[in-house]
């Protein structure tokens, strides 16, 4: 029951705001400044999201090598493809990663190996996205000039910031009962994990350029979103709106984030002096290259082995 009222708050939530989002857009408008070079554009979007998820495939897989599950480039591939349909399907802006962690644990590297791998690799990806905002806020402070707006962006990273960077420290204390005490141990040895591969000499540079270019790759689709419809709107307003907005929609309060990224697009153009509608257009198109990209993925979980094992034994991980 509490799952199905969840559930529904979410759902609930994702209307609302897009309710209120799309009464400043003029859809017809919008659709009227499609053209052919539109397409081109929009198809652009697609191949940059395809393009992320293989650098995110890369990240992932220098985790869960150092978290003890190995994964073929192959599977790790195939799984982040799929995550990316149940990131559309599910109740949650990270839904893919409970199927993602599914996956590894059946495929035989034992669900905390498999928890451990996606945890570490969403934190990095969570400091990393802090650390952009944080390195564009002199930028930021010059586009955005409403103060509420300077304020509400300044809590929000810095408290991204303090949380990751919160979580690499509380991996460096060596106290005894932090890793014995069933409260502490598995998130105290997920930010060990996670200061082991971001200050590994041999995985921690790699692991940082993947990490930033994760990030930057998202601003890119944007961008070229921006293109499509002939936006009035520069590539440094993209970088500097773009990644804060991405932060915000990772809270697990709406369906894969609708509503949540359109009302804050929204607000974060109007904040910078930007037409507040041209932020929810955007997003729109913004969440409809990633819907398509789900879509894909869908079709890519329908047709895997994973999907044709479904309840049988567990697939074997190859030596």
């Amino acid at each position: 029951m509490r799952r199905i009222l969840l559930s529904t708050a979410k759902i609930l939530i994702s209307g609302a705001l897009l309710y209120l989002a799309l009464r400043k857009v003029d859809l017809s408008e919008l659709f009227s400044r499609f053209t052919v070079t539109s397409l081109f554009w929009i198809g652009s979007a697609i191949a940059i999201a395809f393009l992320q998820i293989f650098v995110g495939v890369l990240r992932w897989r220098e985790v869960s090598a150092a978290c003890g599950a190995p994964l073929e480039l192959g599977r790790a591939i195939r799984y982040n493809v799929i995550g990316s349909f149940f990131n559309q399907t599910l109740p949650s802006a990270i839904g893919g990663d409970a199927v993602r962690l599914w996956l590894v644990a059946r495929a035989g590297a034992g669900w905390r190996a498999a928890t451990y791998s996606i945890f570490v690799d969403r934190a990095i990806g969570l400091i990393a996205l802090a650390i952009i905002i944080v390195a564009s806020l002199p930028w930021s402070y010059s586009l955005i000039a409403d103060p509420h707006g300077r304020s509400a962006l300044l809590l929000v990273d810095l408290a991204a910031l303090a949380g990751g960077l919160g979580f690499l420290v509380f991996g460096a204390l060596k106290w005894h009962w932090l890793r014995t005490w069933w409260a502490t141990h598995h998130i105290h040895a997920c930010a060990v994990i996670a200061n082991r591969v971001i200050f590994s000499r041999s995985r921690g540079p790699a692991v940082v350029i993947l990490s930033l270019a994760v990030h930057v790759l998202a601003v890119v689709v944007a961008w070229c979103v921006v293109q499509s419809i002939a936006a009035p709107v520069g590539f440094s307003d993209v970088f500097m709106l773009v990644p804060p907005v991405m932060l915000i929609t990772m809270m697990p309060i709406s369906i894969a984030g609708w509503g949540v990224r359109e009302a804050t697009m929204g607000l974060a153009f109007g904040f910078a002096g930007l037409a507040a509608n041209e932020g929810v257009n955007v997003s729109l198109l913004f969440g409809a290259v990633y819907f398509i990209v789900g879509a894909i993925g869908g079709l890519v979980w329908i047709l895997s082995a994973e999907k044709a094992a479904q309840g049988s034994a567990p697939l074997g991980v190859p030596e």
